[in-house]
C-alpha cells in the first residue's frame, strides 16, 4: 500500500485531477477499492508467473477473466459486488497486467493466459467452473473451453471474437500504427496505481499490440464443438459487430445471444464505457438468469 500513496503517485493524481476532473474522480474512488480489495488478493506461482487473483463470496466457482491492458475492477467491479452475492468468485489478472508479473518478458498469448488460469484452478483444487470472459479475456475463456471442456460448466463471451472478420477491418489497421495515446486514460491510471513503473506499463501495451497482430481464426470446428451452455454478450456499437455475435450463436449447440444499446462492456458496466455508474449495469440479470438456469 506504501506504493499506492507516495508522494509521486498523489502528485500525479493531484495533476491529472486538474486536467481532467472526471477520470482523476473515477481514479481515487478506485484508490480506495483498492484497500478494500486488497484483503481478498492472493499470489499463485503459475508456469513461471507470479499471477494474481482475488476471491470473493462463497458458493458455486466464477471465474473472471478481464480484457486487454486491464484489471479486474476496471473491467468486472461494477459486477463482482452483485455476483459474488451468489457465487465463489475467482477474479485474475493475466500476465503483464494489474499486480501480475510478466513472466520472463515472452510474448503474450491466448493460449498461455488459458493454460495459467487452467493451471491456478488446479492449485485451488477446482475441478469445474464457470467462466466469464470480457474482450481478449472472452477470447482466453473460449481457448479454456476448447482445449480444457470438462473444466468449463457454462461460459460467458463478452465483447469478444474467434476471427479476424468479427470486427471491422478499420480496426486492424490501427495495430499497423499503434499509438499508445490512444490507450484509456483510465486505463493508464489503474495501472499505474498499481505499478507506477512506466516502463512496464509500456511493455504491457506493446505486448497487447502484438498479440492483435498476430490473432490468428479459432476455426468454426472448434465453435461447433463446444457443448458448454455459452452466453454470448456484446453492444452493437461494440468492437465486435452484431453479426459476428449471430455467426458464433449459430454454430454453438448450447448458445444463448444478448446485444445491448452501447459499445465495448458499457452494458457490463467496464470502466472505459460505462456512463452512469449509479444506474446497474444493464447486463446484470441477463448473467444472473443465464448462470441459475
Amino acid at each position: 500500500m506504501k506504493e499506492l500513496f507516495s508522494d509521486r503517485y498523489i502528485q500525479v493524481i493531484l495533476l491529472n485531477f486538474k486536467k481532467n476532473t472526471l477520470i482523476s474522480f473515477i481514479i481515487l474512488i478506485k484508490m480506495c477499492m483498492n484497500m478494500v480489495n486488497a484483503q481478498n488478493g492472493n499470489y499463485a506461482e503459475v508456469n513461471g508467473l507470479h499471477m494474481y487473483y482475488e476471491v470473493y463470496g462463497s458458493g458455486k466457482p466464477l471465474v473472471l477473466i478481464h480484457g486487454a491492458a486491464s484489471t479486474i475492477q476496471t473491467t468486472f467491479g461494477r459486477l463482482i459486488p452483485e455476483l459474488s452475492k451468489s457465487y465463489r468468485i475467482i477474479a485474475v489478472e493475466l500476465q503483464a497486467h494489474g499486480h501480475s508479473d510478466n513472466r520472463d518478458g515472452r510474448p503474450i498469448t491466448f493460449e498461455q493466459d488459458a493454460e495459467d488460469v487452467v493451471c491456478l484452478l488446479k492449485q485451488l483444487h477446482i475441478g469445474q467452473a464457470d467462466f466469464f470472459g470480457f474482450s481478449n479475456g472472452g477470447t482466453t475463456a473460449l481457448e479454456i473451453a476448447i482445449h480444457h471442456p470438462a473444466v468449463v460448466n457454462k461460459l460467458i463471451f463478452a465483447s469478444s471474437m474467434y476471427k479476424r472478420s468479427g470486427t471491422a477491418a478499420e480496426f486492424w489497421l490501427g495495430f499497423k500504427k499503434p499509438d499508445f495515446n490512444s490507450m484509456p486514460d483510465v486505463y493508464k491510471q489503474s495501472f499505474r496505481a498499481i505499478n507506477p513503473d512506466p516502463q512496464a506499463l509500456m511493455t504491457m501495451f506493446n505486448q497487447c499490440v502484438q498479440r492483435m497482430q498476430h490473432f490468428t481464426d479459432i476455426p468454426d470446428s472448434s465453435i461447433r464443438a463446444i457443448r458448454s451452455p455459452t452466453l454470448i454478450m456484446l453492444g452493437d456499437h461494440d468492437v465486435p459487430l452484431p453479426e459476428h455475435g449471430v455467426e458464433m450463436y449459430r454454430l454453438m449447440p448450447q448458445a444463448n445471444l444478448a446485444i445491448f444499446p452501447g459499445g465495448h462492456g458499457g452494458y457490463m458496466g467496464e470502466i472505459a464505457s460505462s456512463k452512469d455508474r449509479n444506474i446497474p449495469p444493464a447486463a446484470l440479470p441477463v448473467i444472473e438468469d443465464f448462470l441459475v438456469q
